[in-house]
Formats: C-alpha cells, structure tokens, sequence
C-alpha cells in the first residue's frame, strides 16, 4: 500500500468499476423498497416493513457514499457517522414498532410474506456477491458492505418468520424477527461508528502532521 504522512492509504472507493457496482446496488435497493412496502402492507407483516426500511437505508446509504467518495478522509468519516446515527435511529425506530405491535398485530399473510422475502433475498444475495471484493476499506465503504449484509441476513429471517407463522398461525414469529432485525440495525450502527471516529482521530492526527511538516519546511 502506498502511504501518506507516515498512514497508510485505506481503500476509498475511487474507481470507476466501484462507482459501476454501487448504482446497481441502489437500484436494486431501490426497487425492493417499493416491493416491500407494498408487500409489507398486503401482508400485515412488520418484519416485511423493517425489511423494506433496511433497503431505503441502504439506498440512500449507497447514494451519500457516492456523493464522498475520493474526498478527504474526514470527510468520508464524519459521512460515516451521519449514516451510523441514521442506522442506530431506524433500529430503535423498529424496536419500538415491535413492541408496539406485540399485542395488537393480526397474524401476517404468510405467503406474501415468503414470496416477497424470496424476491428480497435473491435481491440481496446479488448485491452481496457484487460488493464482495469491496467489502474492506474505509468507515463509508465499510458501511457499505455491513448494509448490504444485513439485507441478506434480514430477507432469511423473513424467510424462516413466514415458515413460523405458518405453522403456529401467530404474529409472533413476525414481531421476533422484526426485533433481531432490529438489534442487527444496532449492532452495524455501532460498528460503522467506531471505526468513523477512529478515522476522525487518525486523519485530525495526519493533518496536524502534514501541516507541521510544511510549516518546518
């Protein structure tokens, strides 16, 4: 890797094979947001719905990191936890909903519910196996990537919630899914930030550096 100031140079998404597989990333996204809201509303399911947020984020999460990438790294960082904030905000925001749901929510339609989750992770598993070899780089091309990996994980418990409610005809399985989708929101949104204000501190401290070197000069 080549280095600047004594740092090395962390992949930043400057490329245009890159930029190629991340606006396919957010049509895809895109499109099943529409797909889900629809189904989660046909369906009465709210996993559905968690689901169909996951994918606005992420389309919207895809589009800002467009927008940074190639600017400076506390740019990039503090775009980072914008994202991370916003992620902690829609899990808590689905959390909520869950509990709000728990004694009132009709048992979901389970079929829509598993025809609609199978389109998301085919979805899902395409972008995943597109934004692989992106996975490693900085906090916005890492979010990126925990995003993506979470609509994969998220469309099979949707999956196995369908199965469940079918089986035991209650809202139950939906509700529980809903919250484990939930807490992956929380646990990406944790990770995002952490290494964002790493980032932060690492290119505050290459900034000083290089401006102390120039002014020696």
């Amino acid at each position: 890797m080549s280095a600047r100031c004594g740092h090395d140079v962390v992949f930043d998404g400057t490329g245009t094979a890159y930029k190629r597989t991340i606006w396919l990333v957010i049509f895809l996204n895109a499109g099943m947001f529409v797909v889900e809201i629809w189904g989660g509303q046909m369906a009465n399911s709210l996993a559905l719905f968690a689901d169909a947020m996951d994918f606005l984020a992420d389309a919207a999460t895809y589009g800002i990191s467009m927008l940074v990438i190639g600017m400076p790294l506390i740019v990039r960082a503090r775009t980072a936890l914008f994202k991370g904030a916003s992620l902690t905000l829609m899990g808590l925001f689905v959390l909520g909903s869950t509990f709000y749901n728990l004694f009132i929510l009709d048992v979901p339609e389970f079929t829509t519910m598993g025809i609609i989750g199978l389109l998301a992770l085919i979805a899902n598993l395409a972008s995943v196996a597109i934004l692989y070899r992106f996975k490693d780089g900085d906090s916005n091309i890492r979010s990126v990537w925990l995003c993506s990996r979470n609509d994969a994980i998220g469309n099979i418990l949707v999956m196995f919630a369908a199965g469940a409610v079918y089986y035991t005809n209650s809202a139950l399985p939906d509700l529980i899914v809903a919250g484990l989708m939930s807490s992956l929101f929380l646990s990406s949104s944790y990770k995002i930030i952490t290494q964002a204000r790493a980032e932060l501190k690492s290119g505050q401290a290459v900034n000083s550096a290089c401006c102390t070197q120039e002014h020696d000069k």
